[in-house]
């Protein structure tokens, strides 16, 4: 198994003074992403959990609905980077060619300058807004990022890779991934639920280290999310999809402080 870290050879300097010593730096590796053996995408990842991050990134993708719509997802073994090479079978052999034609009309749409405007309407029309009466605690929400941090064993080892975690209201910790791309720790755990037939997370709350963009937001909305918290801020973009999906979305907690931007009903 390909690790999430490499030691690396470095100079540390201490008060003017230089000394050579031994660290170790968060891995960073292309994946690529093969459906049916034909290339679909690349993703510069964090190796590890390289399954778990396919089906997030398909299921983001709206390429799939549930995990029936995977057959099959394993690393080639006749590839030439067979380590950083995965092929998804799907159940449905035409919905890669209807995914490459939606991708399509949103580049388009995009030339005049609307693309996350766009982006918003065409998720809001595929999805339902989240309703439910989930709530979380302000004291809660004050201590996950607390929790996510004890619990990042790689960044223990490198200061270098973002974390997502899924928590009950209660604040229990479910499942964590870590990985250079905050976009890509969160849909390792997505992904990782959507395997396991856990999906929709309509009772969890996902915290992510760093800010909230507009597509982590997109990525907890297809998976039921109904709480997303971060440490840092998020984008306008964010804000905006957030509300138009109903996700409460919560951002620069700094001890018992922290901005609710949308859904604030389901803080207490």
């Amino acid at each position: 198994m390909t690790s999430p870290t490499r030691p690396v050879d470095i100079v540390r300097v201490t008060g003017g003074a230089r000394a050579a010593a031994r660290d170790r730096a968060a891995a960073e590796e292309p994946l690529e992403i093969r459906i049916a053996r034909e290339p679909y995408a690349v993703i510069m990842r964090t190796p590890g959990a390289d399954r778990d991050l396919a089906a997030g990134f398909l299921f983001a993708e709206r390429l799939i609905r549930s995990a029936h719509d995977l057959v099959d997802i394993h690393h080639c073994a006749d590839a030439a980077e067979h380590e950083n090479t995965v092929d998804v079978t799907l159940a449905d052999p035409d919905a890669l060619a209807r995914a490459r034609t939606r991708r399509r009309e949103l580049t388009a749409a995009s030339s005049c300058g609307v693309c996350g405007r766009q982006s918003i309407d065409d998720l809001a029309r595929d999805l339902p807004r989240l309703a439910g009466a989930v709530v979380v605690a302000a004291d809660i929400v004050a201590r996950l990022p607390e929790r996510l941090r004890a619990s990042q064993r790689a960044f223990d080892e490198t200061g270098g890779l973002h974390a997502a975690g899924v928590f009950s209201t209660d604040g229990d910790l479910l499942d964590i991934a870590e990985d250079v791309g905050r976009h890509n720790a969160v849909d390792k755990v997505i992904g990782r639920a959507l395997l396991h037939r856990q999906l929709p997370l309509a009772h969890a709350v996902l915290c992510v280290s760093g800010r909230t963009s507009f597509e982590i937001v997109q990525k907890a909305a297809v998976a039921g999310v109904p709480v997303l918290a971060a440490v840092s801020a998020p984008s306008s973009l964010a804000i905006d999809l957030a509300e138009r999906a109903g996700v409460t979305l919560i951002g620069f907690i700094r001890g018992d402080a922290f901005n609710v931007y949308t859904g604030a009903q389901r803080v207490a």
